[in-house]
């Protein structure tokens, strides 16, 4: 199983928002930026951040993949 944050790129592109102005308004750092961009694990807290300042749920920015 793997993360997937596709759903919060789409959502970026549709807030026509960047991932710095993310970084901004979610009060997160390029590093949390970067892992997002990797599909890589971030903490809940950075998480919790994003979901606050795009106003969603975590399921609209995330999802759980199986691998291939």
């Amino acid at each position: 199983m793997s993360v997937s944050y596709k759903k919060l790129w789409k959502m970026l592109i549709d807030k026509d928002m960047k991932k710095k102005d993310l970084c901004v308004a979610a009060g997160i750092s390029h590093a949390s930026m970067a892992k997002l961009g990797k599909n890589e694990n971030v903490t809940t807290d950075i998480l919790v951040k994003i979901c606050e300042a795009l106003r969603c749920d975590i399921s609209d920015i995330m999802e759980i993949t199986e691998n291939k």
